[in-house]
């Protein structure tokens, strides 16, 4: 009696358990199908939509704001899948809001995400053309995006590797070993060359330490000639002053010189015009003067003939004195 008084009380159990279940499971049913759920439609027609189901969460920012509710084909768009959700009215969804299917790596799990993005828009609850409720616009997937970029460097991998296939043919290959060990024996080369350099560079930096100390030693005689040059400007400016005075005193002494020059020139204009006054005059005189001279010289050469010869003088001139075709009187 008491094994079926147990059994009794655990089928009793039970029932009340499956009774709790279908109770909730039609509270469930029944909330989810409330009034206070705003209804909207996402056309994806970009993004894979493995793993979404109905009843798949809608999340704003990480919360859950709603759920897919139904799905369906474009009959008149390929590739075009109409999702309708239900979103909590206190989650306001604006023109500008976009939606992204996310994924759990784990369990492959799809859902929505809505993302708001600038400028935000205005409330959207206006129903667009071709569907009766308002539509929330699709985004684009970090995960696409990602793939899509990883497509392209396949891609240019691919090409890479092709294109590095076909470099290395047998001839190509010959070449690039030739060029290695002409690279090493320019390296070798280089090292050689590179104990030398060291050398030079020793010098070199020892020839710096010089010109160091030879420019320290040409900036102190560059201080040195920087004072005495400025000395000699002050020199050479009381200097030059001094030869300004002296200029002005030699241009006033020119200035009189030149006119002294000018009153000389007219006075030895005025003594020549006088002179050549004079000269005339003397010449005048000179020439009257040595005409009679000459005929003072001509008798007086007559009178000291006669002197020679006293007797010609008192009686006259003998025969042998007579010229050609002359006689005594």
């Amino acid at each position: 009696m008491e094994a079926e008084a147990r059994y009794t009380y655990v089928g009793a159990a039970v029932l009340l358990l499956v009774a709790a279940l279908v109770a909730g499971l039609l509270w469930l049913s029944s909330a989810g199908g409330r009034a206070d759920f705003t209804r909207y439609a996402i056309h994806f027609e970009t993004q894979a939509l493995d793993g979404l189901q109905i009843g798949a969460e809608v999340n704003l920012r990480g919360i859950k704001i709603g759920r897919v509710v139904d799905y369906a084909l474009a009959p008149d768009t390929l590739n075009r899948v109409r999702v309708e959700v239900a979103i909590d009215p206190r989650a306001t969804v604006r023109t500008g809001t976009v939606a992204v299917v996310t994924r759990n790596f784990v369990t492959g799990i799809a859902a929505i995400a809505l993302v708001n993005r600038d400028p935000a828009g205005e409330p959207l609850t206006t129903a667009s053309a071709g569907d009766p409720l308002p539509v929330i616009r699709e985004g684009q997937s970090n995960l696409d995006e990602i793939s899509g970029r990883v497509s392209q460097v396949g891609e240019q991998i691919t090409f890479a590797l092709t294109s590095l296939n076909q470099l290395l043919t047998d001839e190509n290959r010959q070449n690039v070993m030739a060029t290695v060990r002409s690279l090493r024996d320019l390296t070798s080369g280089l090292n050689q060359r590179l104990v030398a350099l060291d050398g030079v560079l020793a010098h070199a930096g020892t020839a710096a330490v010089q010109v160091g100390d030879a420019a320290s030693q040409l900036a102190a005689v560059g201080e040195r000639v920087s004072g005495v040059a400025e000395r000699s400007s002050l020199r050479l400016d009381s200097t030059m002053a001094q030869s300004e005075r002296t200029l002005r005193d030699a241009s006033t002494a020119m200035a009189q010189v030149a006119s002294a020059l000018d009153r000389m020139e007219q006075q030895a204009s005025s003594t020549a015009r006088r002179l050549e006054g004079s000269a005339a005059l003397v010449e005048d005189q000179l020439g009257a003067a040595t005409a009679e001279l000459r005929l003072s010289m001509d008798a007086a050469t007559r009178v000291l003939d006669k002197l020679r010869d006293p007797r010609a003088a008192l009686l006259g001139p003998g025969p042998q004195q007579f010229g050609p075709g002359e006689s005594k009187p």
